[in-house]
């Protein structure tokens, strides 16, 4: 999707005004060095389908090597299941590192503490740009109020539904949870081959809104310091909505207790699913299912009727490492890889929504499938702690472990966030 050539060459000339303007800040990367030509190394994620992102950000590094005599700009799409591995060896090797990366934005408080990412407060609030992006996004590169990157795209989830299924047995969208659990329970008592709605017990994501919905947070705190509160009642009550889905009255534990959020999605776009939870990212994979052209999209409703569950805001950041010897140049390519106009375009080609919320009201006009999706950003989105913790809780699938047990029938609620929630705290006391 191109922008109209005016409003492309204005926001071009926003761009530039703002690099221009940028202050000038003291040197905190580790090199000491801030040459102004040269090469410069990035590192994107590789897609499933990569090539349209590879020609949206051709255009981007075009642009930035006309700017900029003397310099040119090679980039690597890593995969993203290796990218652990791979940024931190970068930390840890600054001579074969990139200048500029595109990372998870769950890892930014991970990727602060090992001091991989650049200081860029100043550079970000003289961009002007940078006033219209939203504020989880926003959160999303800040820790312990300092800026480490750019929001780079916004991914948040929605309820999926099939509307052949739905006129056929009389119903509507569920405007509450309590709705949601009685259309899929219905469902699955008239067509037995069918899960009323997906659900996953390794689906953290999907899982989330009903806790957040239902009042509960998963730690509270800042700082860098924070304590669980997933046993919290509230949550513990938004715990045994989610769990409540598990059955054979909807979806049985034995299939679904492992099943994740690409394998949630999957059993809806293949026909084996009446309803799930899924992204603005999976519209894609569910337009090449059995499903096309017979489903719609509202958003997950929340406990009160006509409410929308809090979801999480998932997404990607650009941000610059503490090691490159190019600081001003890397600050800018930064700043023009996740530009209006780059996010305009990155939307065109991928589907990927807009982090500015004045680009992403214009693209929810232009394409009727994003409405969904904006609406539940602008109802109130939430976000994992901004704790290095997080990455450890993650990856030990402490939040997963905890919905199968409760699944399989192993803990009650109770028993189940209670040693979740000490596993928790036992991680972000050796964050520190």
């Amino acid at each position: 999707m191109k922008l109209a050539p005016r409003l492309a060459l204005l926001l071009a000339a926003a761009v530039v005004t703002a690099t221009a303007c940028a202050p000038q800040t003291s040197d905190d990367s580790s090199s000491g060095k801030d040459e102004k030509s040269g090469t410069l190394r990035v590192w994107l994620f590789q897609e499933v389908n990569n090539k349209p992102k590879e020609k949206v950000v051709d255009a981007v590094l075009a642009g930035f090597e006309k700017a900029h005599e003397d310099t040119e700009v090679t980039v690597e799409y890593i995969p993203v299941e290796t990218r652990a591995q791979r940024i931190k060896a970068a930390f840890n090797d600054p001579a074969s590192a990139p200048d500029v990366i595109e990372y998870g934005n769950t890892d930014t408080a991970g990727y602060v503490k090992d001091g991989g990412l650049l200081d860029v407060t100043e550079e970000f609030a003289a961009w002007d740009e940078a006033k219209d992006t939203d504020a989880t996004a926003r959160q999303s590169v800040t820790v312990d109020g300092k800026v480490y990157g750019a929001p780079y795209f916004v991914g948040v989830r929605a309820l999926y539904y099939r509307t052949d299924v739905f006129d056929e047995l009389g119903l509507k969208s569920p405007k509450s949870m309590d709705e949601l659990a009685a259309t899929a329970k219905r469902i699955r008592a008239e067509k037995p081959d069918l899960y009323g709605i997906a659900v996953g017990g390794a689906y953290t994501y999907g899982a989330m809104p009903f806790i957040w919905a239902n009042g509960g947070e998963l730690a509270t705190g800042k700082g860098g310091s924070y304590a669980s509160a997933i046993d919290s009642a509230a949550a513990r009550e938004g715990i045994e909505a989610y769990t409540s889905l598990f059955g054979d009255d909807n979806c049985p534990a034995a299939k679904c207790a492992g099943m994740g959020g690409n394998d949630t999605v999957t059993a809806f776009a293949s026909g084996k699913a009446a309803m799930a939870i899924g992204g603005d990212f999976s519209h894609q994979a569910v337009e090449a299912g059995e499903v096309k052209g017979a489903y719609a999209v509202v958003p997950l409703p929340g406990v009160e009727p006509g409410s929308i569950a809090p979801a999480f805001a998932g997404g990607n950041n650009i941000g610059v490492l503490r090691s490159t010897s190019h600081r001003t140049l890397a600050v800018d390519l930064m700043k023009r890889l996740a530009s209006k106009e780059a996010q305009g375009d990155l939307f065109g080609a991928m589907g990927f929504l807009p982090t500015f919320t004045d680009v992403r009201q214009r693209v929810a006009a232009e394409e009727p499938f994003v409405k969904p999706f904006v609406d539940t950003l602008a109802a109130g989105t939430k976000f994992v702690p901004a704790s290095a913790a997080w990455a450890t809780i993650d990856s030990s699938q402490v939040l997963p472990t905890m919905f199968q047990e409760v699944v399989s029938g192993k803990k009650d609620v109770g028993a189940a966030a209670g040693d979740a929630a000490k596993k928790m705290d036992d991680a972000f006391g050796s964050a520190g």
